[in-house]
């Protein structure tokens, strides 16, 4: 499968983890797409930097757009690129972040930690005061 197609496997996967079985649906909510913006944003910056210093490359056959020529950075915005990166790498982390939201809401609506505490686990032993 080519990254493309990844990434929109990942996306269609996420948001049917979220509506239909955690039924969470988190990407109905407001308040998920306020902070789903700060997120995205910061994710361009960071893209962006490895991308267009050529830290992260990518294969041409295996993204929307051409991969980076050999002589100088990908194109700041067009080619399938948005901040020099892949729109592949904005589905990616549209799923990444849901997924974890999703198992983040999920878990705490079954009570996984309900009170957070610091260190080794507690355990107490038969007969032992509080």
């Amino acid at each position: 499968m080519s990254y493309t197609q990844l990434a929109v496997l990942g996306v269609v996967a996420v948001v049917v983890l979220d509506l239909w079985v955690f039924r969470t649906r988190l990407v109905r909510r407001r308040a998920f797409w306020t902070a789903y913006a700060i997120v995205v944003f910061f994710q361009l910056v960071t893209n962006g930097l490895l991308t267009g210093f050529g830290i992260v490359r990518y294969d041409g056959d295996q993204i929307i757009g051409s991969s980076s020529p050999v002589e100088g950075p990908p194109p700041f915005l067009g080619d399938g690129r948005i901040a020099f990166a892949p729109v592949e790498d904005l589905l990616f982390g549209f799923a990444m972040v849901v997924l974890t939201l999703v198992l983040w809401v999920w878990w705490g609506r079954r009570g996984v930690q309900r009170t957070p505490y610091s260190g080794p686990p507690r355990v107490r032993m038969p007969g032992q005061a509080e």
